[in-house]
């Protein structure tokens, strides 16, 4: 099982949209697609797909029910572990409540080929842990120069952590490859100047007016409108996805490992990218 954590410095970029329609498009590629929404307290996968789940990622962590439970199934088969809205409770985990999610995910491992993770934005504790865990991660973006300056500085707290975790950037709603290609370069210089590393480019998805009506249709635009820019955008981003080589053998989700502790909280200052 490959693990793909989709996260953002900053809300309103697009984030849980890019979670959706990558794992639509991966599945329409043929393969076994799950995904987990991590924003804890305040998830909306399930809403993006019009789906109404009984139960959710809080009643597994209580231990209330089990992961076949709370699962939902969204269009093309893809398996949907849905978070709560609105419980104060999961916005940091205990640890007895990460190793019950680290054993759902276990279970997950021979069942799925991609586990795509839908991270709350922000640098939260529980935020880093899921970048720590996952294989890779994909830092989303936009053009604002908040955007970018928040993205910069999840890349440098994870990079703290995790100096040889890999991470691609991908900007969305850019309004070309040149417009996208010049976000990139100008958080990649950032990156090399202060933190000693480059990121990789996982591209970009056009600005599309398709993607607002397929939001409110609750439908994934690969799905409701499949020859749209940003269907094409996300498209290619499965491939690159499915083309590149499973980081460590493409083992699963690897949360308190060991008994570790998350990261603490990000107090380094940030230099000014943007």
């Amino acid at each position: 099982m490959v693990t793909i954590a989709v996260t953002s410095g900053k809300g309103g970029v697009g984030k849980t949209s890019v979670v959706v329609n990558l794992a639509v498009a991966l599945a329409r590629l043929r393969h076994r697609v799950a995904i987990l929404d991590a924003d804890f307290g305040l998830g909306n996968v399930d809403v993006l797909l019009g789906l109404t789940p009984a139960f959710h990622l809080g009643h597994l962590l209580t231990g209330e029910k089990s992961l076949d439970e709370i699962m939902v199934t969204g269009p093309f088969g893809v398996r949907i572990i849905p978070a709560s809205s609105g419980l104060r409770d999961l916005t940091a985990l205990t640890v007895p409540q990460w190793r019950r999610l680290n054993a759902a995910c276990d279970v997950l491992d021979r069942e799925i080929d991609f586990l795509v993770i839908d991270t709350a934005p922000g640098i939260s504790d529980n935020v880093i842990e899921m970048l720590q865990g996952s294989g890779r991660v994909v830092v989303v973006t936009s053009l604002e120069p908040s955007a970018i300056v928040d993205a910069y500085a999840v890349i440098k707290i994870l990079t703290t952590n995790e100096p040889a975790k890999a991470i691609g950037l991908l900007v969305n709603g850019a309004r070309s490859e040149t417009e996208a290609r010049m976000v990139f370069r100008q958080l990649d210089v950032a990156v090399q100047r202060f933190l000693g590393r480059t990121l990789e480019y996982d591209g970009f998805i056009p600005r599309d007016p398709g993607l607002r009506e397929s939001v409110l249709a609750q439908r994934a635009i690969v799905d409701h409108r499949p020859q749209s820019p940003a269907s094409r955008g996300f498209r290619a981003l499965a491939s690159r996805m499915v083309a590149l080589e499973p980081p460590d053998g493409g083992s699963g989700l690897r949360l308190w490992a060991a008994g570790r502790y998350p990261a603490g909280p990000a107090d380094a200052e940030v230099p000014q990218c943007a």
